[in-house]
C-alpha cells in the first residue's frame, strides 16, 4: 500500500512544501524570505503536486508542522492542512517541529560521537528561543520549553556532552558558547522533507488529529509588536 503525504513546513522564515510516498520525497518547493507563506503555500503545493504528476485526490494525508514556532506562520500553515483535509476528507497530521529538526540534522550530517546532544533552536526574541534536547536517537532529553539564553543555559550537559547547536536560533549562542571546545554550530534551515519519516509513522500507527479542533502549538501567546511613531 502506497501513503502518499503532503507535508507542509511554515514555523519560520522558511516557506516549504514537499510530496512523500511511503517515506521517499517525490518534489519539494521551499523559500526563506520572510513574510511569504501566505502568498506563497498554496502555489508550492500546486507546483510540488504538478512536478510529481500527482492529484490531489491521490493523497493519503497531509502533515504539517505544529510548532512551536512564528505565530503568523503556523497558523498559515495549519490553516492551509486543514482545508486541504476537510476538502480531500483525509487526515491531518501534526509533527513537532523541533522534533523534525532534530530529524533533518541527522539526514544532514554524519554525527559519529553518540554522546553527542542535538539542540535546534527557533528564533523568538531577544534572547530568546524555543528549544529542546535530544540524543542521537531522537530521544528528548530536555522538554521543549522557551528558553532565555544565558552564559549558564547549557552547563549541566556541556560539561559531558557535545551539544550541537543548529536553527535560525542558533546564532544568538554563539557569543555565549562560541568559546567552548565541546558547543558545535552548524548551518541549518527548515525544510518540509524533514517531516516525513514521522508523518509516515504516525500515518501507520493511526496518530492523527482531529482537523476541527487542532490548533498549533504556539508555546507562548501572540505578543503583538507595536510599530515605531516617528
Amino acid at each position: 500500500m502506497k501513503n502518499l503525504i503532503l507535508l507542509i513546513e511554515t514555523a519560520t522564515t522558511t516557506c516549504s512544501v514537499a510530496l512523500a510516498e511511503n517515506g521517499r520525497i517525490l518534489s519539494k518547493k521551499e523559500l526563506n524570505e520572510r513574510n511569504i507563506h501566505a502568498s506563497h503555500i498554496t502555489l508550492f503545493i500546486d507546483e510540488v503536486m504538478h512536478r510529481a504528476e500527482k492529484a490531489y485526490t491521490d493523497l493519503n494525508a497531509v502533515a504539517v508542522s505544529q510548532g512551536p514556532g512564528s505565530y503568523t506562520g503556523l497558523r498559515i500553515g495549519v490553516s492551509t492542512a486543514k482545508g486541504l483535509c476537510f476538502a480531500l476528507d483525509i487526515p491531518l497530521i501534526a509533527v513537532s517541529t523541533l522534533h523534525a529538526m532534530a530529524v533533518g540534522i541527522l539526514e544532514t550530517i554524519s554525527i559519529q560521537d553518540e554522546q553527542t546532544l542535538l539542540c535546534p533552536m527557533i528564533d523568538a526574541r531577544r534572547m530568546e528561543v524555543y528549544t529542546a534536547l535530544f540524543d542521537t536517537n531522537l530521544v528528548e532529553v530536555e522538554n521543549t520549553q522557551a528558553k532565555i539564553l544565558d552564559e549558564t543555559s547549557f552547563d549541566a550537559y556541556l560539561e559531558n556532552h557535545t551539544i550541537l547547536f543548529f536553527g535560525d536560533g542558533a546564532e544568538k549562542c554563539k557569543s555565549l558558547y562560541g568559546h567552548r571546545s565541546n558547543a558545535r554550530f552548524v548551518d541549518f534551515e527548515n525544510a518540509a522533507s524533514h517531516l516525513s519519516a514521522l508523518a509516515e509513522q504516525k500515518l501507520k500507527t493511526g496518530k492523527i488529529e482531529d482537523v476541527a479542533y487542532f490548533e498549533p502549538y504556539y508555546l507562548k501567546d501572540f505578543m503583538p509588536t507595536k510599530p515605531n511613531k516617528n
